[in-house]
């Protein structure tokens, strides 16, 4: 293994061995993509959250089993009209439903019979007020989202030709139009599809796009501005049908928030890879006449930093199969592999690529030898290092004075983070303009807001006659209990349909339950049942919100040590000291609790958040974590192999320059990518890319620049322990010169 790395990096780099790793990355892009689906194909956007053992779930299998019913998915249609309805609308409104009753649409299952109803029997079913009516249409279970989709659109024309003015179109805040809105599960489940789908085009496009821009801002060379974009774009080929064919083998499952994470993920990291290569290529190409041994060089010298970095974030990512909530557990394979492809890429096809180009990658600033150079040197490149000397000469030179301030700024936006709120509202995280939060909007203002997704409470009475309906009328935060239906196998069971005076997706609702449930309990065990706590089941969409936030808190628990200890022992083994895998470490977790402080600060104050969608801590504590130890994995290494050549302050301040460009450009890019995500009409995503980016932003300019190197410098020769075999002479003879540094 010794001489087989040095060997692969010669034969990419070399005349004949580059063209063939080309040529072997496109056919495998070849075969793969007329062999397998697409990713895009494969998407599952039903896959479950839970699993089958989960309080909701077991509520769930008991009713379907013990209360089975022929009622379909609901869609509920909300009619309102700021200054009322009159009895012509409820007459429309009945004559749609007469029509949908005599001529189905797509896949429906049933409608309210209103056309057989007098007028004045839906007047009573309007709200108080008299603005408001929901009339609900059942579909089939079994019906797909997209099939779901289709129906709606048709229910839509159908009524487009009822109603004078389509209600659909209208615009809900006119006081004098009628309009409509299709809320409910139906509704909900249609625009959540909608969401995603409408953003992976225009997120792929945006974020190449920003990392273009970007590189060619960062390298004003149009040739080097696209071989890292066609290195990630093979690679993105390369990955896109190896997960399709596995979600096609049922070996995976992902949705489209996973496809879209990844997309941004696979080039914010690609291009970094491809960028810390570069930056050494370049370097040699300055000292080396032939491309090719500058080239295998540059692996040899930055390979094992980019394969360290890598593995890093993939061991991160291949942890979260620990996690019993599916949504994060499907990220796990997808990006893990779609990482580890990426990394062989960067030291494989992208070396290959730039071997090929040689020095007229970088025109027009071409590097040359002293032999070759015929002009000046480039300006940036002198003020670039010039920069990065000084920043490591003041954390050299004022070591103290650098880790209080900038570990005192990073806790400060850390305790804000004890502010931040969270929230598992599905519809919080759609635009206020989404047909289906519109439509419960309209409903939670007008009737009760539970009665869109009431919670099914199953009581286990054994035959006793136990007053449970009355003890849940009793409840202050139940608006309507309806009448007890009983098991159809166990006499004994009771299944109650409880509206909450609170939207069913707030956390509020989600408080509730538990008294609630206490409630129940307590009730049954005063009439004489034992084991009461295994009597009563909630199912309904706040206890699955509930089971959410509850899973997804274990999950943090367990998931996020694990990535902790074995990012440990991979800087460890790559260290090999103690002191500095520890320090590291503290270091990213610090930006990260900084980074969900002023990203609550940002989105809360800035932008008019009232909670943070709540598996966005965890999410965001993978990618900071391993992606900022990525940062910290360059420049320490930098730093420790100048130490075996000079004194410990000298390597500081020498390895902080080396690697200050790169990495400040590198840490823009993957920024950029991320807040890529901001531009998505979707909450969750919007949340999860401005923390992950301000995490990425603050390891870029005050972690990697001034608190790691600053707190290196405080630990003299004991940064290395107990590898300080390495060290230069001077090293080992360290001085008191710390403390007789000049003021700069």
């Amino acid at each position: 293994m010794k001489n087989f790395i040095p060997t692969v990096f010669r034969f990419v780099s070399g005349k004949t061995g580059r063209w063939i790793t080309l040529f072997a990355w496109i056919c495998l892009v070849l075969v793969l993509s007329l062999t397998l689906p697409q990713a895009s194909s494969q998407k599952n956007e039903s896959a479950a959250n839970l699993s089958e053992d989960s309080p909701s779930q077991e509520a769930e299998s008991i009713i379907n089993k013990e209360f089975p019913s022929e009622q379909g998915t609901p869609a509920l249609i909300t009619f309102h009209r700021d200054t009322g309805l009159s009895n012509e609308d409820l007459t429309q409104i009945q004559k749609l439903a007469g029509e949908l009753s005599e001529e189905p649409i797509l896949h429906q299952q049933s409608v309210v019979p209103l056309h057989q109803l007098p007028v004045e029997a839906l007047q009573q079913q309007v709200s108080e007020d008299g603005t408001t009516f929901v009339l609900a249409v059942l579909f089939e279970k079994s019906t797909t989202t997209a099939e779901l989709e289709e129906s709606l659109e048709e229910l839509q024309s159908a009524a487009s030709g009822i109603f004078s003015t389509d209600p659909f179109k209208a615009n809900i805040d006119d006081e004098d139009t009628l309009s409509a809105r299709t809320t409910g599960p139906v509704g909900i489940a249609v625009d959540a599809a909608a969401l995603f789908s409408q953003g992976d085009l225009s997120l792929l496009i945006g974020t190449v796009v920003i990392v273009l821009i970007c590189l060619l801002v960062i390298y004003r060379s149009p040739i080097l501005a696209i071989i890292p974009l066609i290195g990630v774009g093979i690679a993105y080929l390369v990955i896109s049908p190896v997960l399709g064919g596995m979600s096609e083998a049922g070996w995976i499952e992902f949705d489209s928030q996973s496809i879209a994470i990844m997309t941004v993920l696979l080039f914010g990291a690609g291009t970094d890879y491809c960028l810390f290569l570069i930056s050494k290529y370049r370097s040699l190409l300055k000292v080396e006449t032939k491309k090719e041994i500058a080239m295998a060089n540059a692996l040899r010298r930055s390979g094992g930093a980019v394969a360290m970095s890598g593995l890093t974030v993939v061991f991160s990512l291949i942890i979260l199969l620990l996690a019993e909530y599916g949504s994060i557990q499907r990220f796990a394979v997808p990006f893990s592999l779609s990482i580890l492809i990426m990394m062989v890429a960067s030291l494989t096809l992208v070396p290959a690529i730039l071997a090929i180009f040689g020095r007229v990658s970088f025109f027009p600033f071409m590097p040359k030898t002293p032999e070759m150079e015929k002009a000046k040197p480039a300006k940036k490149q002198k003020k670039s290092r010039s920069l990065g000397q000084f920043i490591g000469k003041i954390a050299v030179n004022h070591p103290w004075k650098v880790t209080i301030i900038t570990t005192v700024f990073l806790g400060v936006f850390a305790l804000l983070s004890l502010k931040m709120e969270s929230t598992y509202d599905t519809l919080s995280s759609f635009p206020e303009d989404m047909p289906s939060r519109e439509g419960f909007t309209i409903i939670s203002e007008h009737f009760s807001a539970g009665e869109l997704a009431p919670a099914e409470v199953v009581v286990q009475t054994e035959g006793k006659d136990i007053p449970v309906e009355d003890v849940l009328n009793d409840l202050p935060f139940v608006a309507n209990v309806s009448e007890g239906e009983q098991g159809k196998d166990d006499s004994g069971l009771f299944k109650f349909s409880v509206e909450l005076n609170t939207n069913p997706y707030s956390n509020e609702a989600m408080e509730e339950l538990p008294d609630l449930r206490a409630a129940v309990e307590k009730t049954l065990a005063d009439n004489g049942i034992t084991e009461s706590s295994e009597k009563v089941w909630i199912g309904g969409i706040t206890a699955e919100q509930l089971d959410t936030k509850e899973t997804t808190d274990s999950d943090a628990r367990l998931v996020i040590p694990v990535i902790i200890a074995m990012i440990a022992v991979l800087l460890l083994a790559y260290l090999r000291s103690i002191t500095a895998t520890i320090y590291l470490i503290a270091t990213v977790l610090l930006s990260y609790f900084s980074a969900l402080g002023l990203g609550w600060v940002i989105l809360h104050y800035g932008f008019g958040v009232e909670a943070i969608q709540g598996l966005i801590p965890l999410y965001a504590f993978v990618f900071i974590v391993a992606l900022g130890e990525d940062y910290n994995i360059f420049m320490i290494s930098s730093i420790w192999k100048k130490s075996k050549e000079m004194p410990l302050n000298q390597a500081i301040k020498e390895g902080v320059a080396e690697s200050g460009g790169v990495i400040t450009s590198a840490g823009i890019i993957l920024a950029a990518t991320f807040m890529v995500l901001t531009t998505l009409p979707i909450q969750i995503l919007v949340h999860f890319g401005t923390i992950t980016a301000i995490g990425v932003l603050l390891d870029t300019f005050v972690v990697r620049p001034f608190l790691v190197p600053s707190i290196t410098a405080l630990c003299k020769k004991a940064a290395f322990w107990p590898a300080t075999k390495h060290l230069h002479e001077s090293n080992e003879k360290d001085t008191e010169k710390l403390k007789h540094n000049h003021t700069i």
